[in-house]
């Protein structure tokens, strides 16, 4: 079962644009929950130019058989052009908890 479970990693913008997007992949029941941790500095470069900005992290838990669907909707949703968007597979944890996600992500409007 653990192999189902995935977390998804993405930044946002702004801490009111990951709450709306986490707050419409929960209510399309395409994520089981998802954690805002908060401000955090993102330095990178882009179009030739060192980049400084504050950002939002999301981690957003699913099963594989949404992920597509998540992405696609992030891809939707996000203001970004190229967002950090990462999926990653879970190898052990609480068996419980992963029931939980399974029943509580299952793609049914």
């Amino acid at each position: 079962m653990n192999s189902k479970i995935k977390l998804i990693y993405v930044t946002t913008g702004s801490s009111n644009e990951a709450d709306s997007l986490a707050t419409i992949l929960i209510k399309e029941n395409l994520i089981a929950c998802a954690n805002l941790l908060g401000k955090s500095k993102a330095i990178y470069r882009w179009g030739g130019k060192l980049i400084k900005e504050n950002e939002v992290v999301l981690i957003l838990k699913t099963t594989d058989k949404l992920v597509k669907k998540v992405l696609r909707r992030i891809s939707d949703l996000h203001s970004y052009k190229c967002p950090a968007v990462i999926v990653l597979d879970v190898q052990d944890g609480n068996k419980e908890f992963f029931k939980w996600i399974s029943s509580t992500a299952d793609g049914a409007p």
